[in-house]
Formats: structure tokens, C-alpha cells, sequence
């Protein structure tokens, strides 16, 4: 029999995720729950065998369920993680699993005392685009990996008004974006130690102090690892780039170089390797990687997979992140 899957938060990408699952064919769709009823009557007429259509996830919790995806508000989804893993769900949720490093910690420490499989739509790594940086930098194909540069840069910015609240998202852009370039520069790495950080954040241009009362629009930051890499970042909402984004990553060593980037939109990346003055095509588009991260986790789950240490890497991401804020970190 197949696990039982429920569905928190039915907005677009609750709804997307959740038809990668139930096209996986791994798991059934069973559950469904979403505050507003017009978000629950569209998934409901998407995914009819769900037999439980609910307001909040304390109904869900009641149910015959084996798993929870989370598709809600960030500032929910550490208190929403723990309280699924406490009753025993697996759960995939979206990023970032929490505000800060604390609250993270506290929910993959809620994975690891219920022996659940926990894992965060971190959904680069999925994309076809983005294997042959982790893959040539573990390798040793790149030679010593010295320096990387990462960015992310959208031509608009988010619709709902909590993204815009740091007590509700845990920040700005760096939260919304920046987070899938700190765990892309670390995951290529193989997860580093990262021994200095630094960064400037911004807001209509102007700059922003340390643990800012605002939401940033843009800000770059450097890290520096202890091997000796030094890592670029930057990120931003609403800038005049010519395209809806740019998002690219790139990796030096002193044999060779790798990286992506996209084609002006969200979806397309084509990678390339560099060796002195040549370049060779890697990965061309298209790849359909949107709800590949939450297809795997629904497989694992049917395997009948457990805690995964693995889900201790979104700590170590969202300490930097914490470090770029300038918040004073327990560890």
C-alpha cells in the first residue's frame, strides 16, 4: 500500500509540488488543507482521490496520514515541521525550514528524534544544470577550487505582503533567494566550513544596518571557507536587469572552471566547463527540474526511508544566512 500523503498550503507552489508527487506515482494524495477555500476547492478538483479536504493542519495531524508536504508562510514552517515529526509524518517542506539557524536546528532535531525523513525544496540541486559544479569540484577535475561567484537577480519581486515582513520571512531577498545560492556555492563544495562572512544589504538603494528592522532588496555578501575559497554572492528583487532574472553560478580551480547560467528566465540553464581559453557545453536545456526534489522525497518516503543526516546541511546554510542578517548565532 501506498503512504498516505497530506498537502499544507494550496497557492501555486503547494499545487505544483503537489502534482510532481502524484505524478511520481510513488504516494497518494490523501489530504489537503489550506486557510483560504478557494486554494482548497482547486486542489480538491485537481486531486479528487484526497479524502480529507481541511482548514488547518491540526485536522491533518488527526488522519490516517504517513507524510506532509508544507507549501505555507515561512514564519510557519518550523512550528508546522515539528508538530508533523512529532506525530510521526515525514516531511517535505518548503524553504526555508526556518526564520533563523535556531529554529532549523530545532526542526531537524524533531526529524532525528522521530526517525522521519525531513528534507527542504532546496530545488537546484535537482537541476541538471547545477550537478556538474558539485560534481567536477568533489572530483578534484577543477583542480584546488579558489573562488565562485553566484547570483540571482529578479526583475520583480514577491506578491504576498508577509515576504516583505521581516518577523514573518526571516528576511528579504537574501531569505527568498539568497538561500538557494548559499546552499548551491556549499552543497558544490561539499559543505565547507564557512570561516568569515561578510555583506551589505540594501533597500530602494539605500544601505542597511546589521539585523535591519527593513526587508533587503539587494545585498552581496562573501564567504570564506576554511580550505581557502572565497565565495561571491549577490541577490535582489525588483532590479533593472533587462529580463525577469539573472541567476548563474560559476566555479574556479586552478586546472579548470565550471559554470551556469540561465537564458533570461527561471526554468532554462545551459552549463559550461572552461579550460584556458575553451569552452565546452556540458548541459543544455530544456530539463523539467521544477518538482524534481519533492518527487525524490515522495520515493524515499515509499521506500520507507528515515532520518536523514543529510537534512543537518540546512542548518549549516541557514547559520550563514544568519551571519549575512548580522544575528548573533548560538554556535
Amino acid at each position: 500500500m501506498r503512504p498516505r500523503v497530506g498537502f499544507l498550503g494550496l497557492g501555486w507552489i503547494g499545487r505544483h509540488r503537489m502534482q510532481a508527487v502524484r505524478d511520481a506515482g510513488a504516494v497518494t494524495v490523501a489530504a489537503l488543507a489550506d486557510a483560504d477555500e478557494t486554494a482548497r476547492a482547486e486542489a480538491a478538483a485537481f486531486a479528487p482521490e484526497a479524502d480529507v479536504v481541511a482548514e488547518d493542519l491540526e485536522t491533518l495531524l488527526h488522519c490516517d496520514l504517513d507524510g506532509l508536504v508544507i507549501a505555507t508562510p515561512s514564519a510557519l514552517h518550523a512550528e508546522q515541521a515539528i508538530a508533523a515529526l512529532d506525530a510521526g509524518l515525514a516531511v517535505f517542506c518548503q524553504k526555508p525550514l526556518g526564520r533563523t539557524a535556531a529554529e532549523a536546528e530545532a526542526a531537524v532535531a524533531a526529524a532525528r528524534r522521530a526517525d522521519r525523513l525531513l528534507a527542504i525544496d532546496m530545488s537546484y540541486r535537482h537541476c541538471a544544470a547545477t550537478r556538474p559544479l558539485r560534481d567536477l569540484a568533489l572530483s578534484g577535475e577543477l583542480g584546488r577550487v579558489f573562488a565562485g561567484e553566484f547570483v540571482f537577480h529578479t526583475a520583480y519581486g514577491p506578491d504576498r505582503p508577509w515576504y516583505r515582513d521581516p518577523r514573518l520571512a526571516g528576511g528579504g531577498c537574501v531569505a527568498d533567494l539568497g538561500i538557494h545560492l548559499v546552499d548551491l556555492a556549499l552543497w558544490s563544495l561539499g559543505f565547507p566550513a564557512v570561516v568569515a562572512v561578510e555583506s551589505r544589504l540594501y533597500a530602494q538603494g539605500s544601505r542597511l544596518p546589521p539585523a535591519p528592522e527593513a526587508v533587503e532588496d539587494f545585498a552581496v555578501a562573501t564567504l570564506e571557507t576554511a580550505d581557502g575559497a572565497t565565495l561571491s554572492l549577490a541577490c535582489s528583487w525588483n532590479l533593472a536587469a533587462g529580463c525577469d532574472c539573472v541567476i548563474g553560478a560559476r566555479l574556479f580551480g586552478t586546472e579548470s572552471g565550471v559554470g551556469l547560467a540561465n537564458d533570461g528566465g527561471y526554468y532554462d540553464f545551459t552549463t559550461e566547463r572552461y579550460v584556458g581559453t575553451t569552452t565546452e557545453v556540458l548541459v543544455r536545456p530544456p530539463d523539467a527540474w521544477g518538482g524534481r526534489a519533492a518527487a525524490d522525497w515522495s520515493r524515499r518516503l515509499a521506500e520507507g526511508e528515515g532520518y536523514d543526516p543529510a537534512a543537518a546541511e540546512i542548518v549549516a546554510v541557514a547559520e550563514v544566512i544568519d551571519r549575512i542578517y548580522g544575528r548573533v548565532t548560538s554556535r
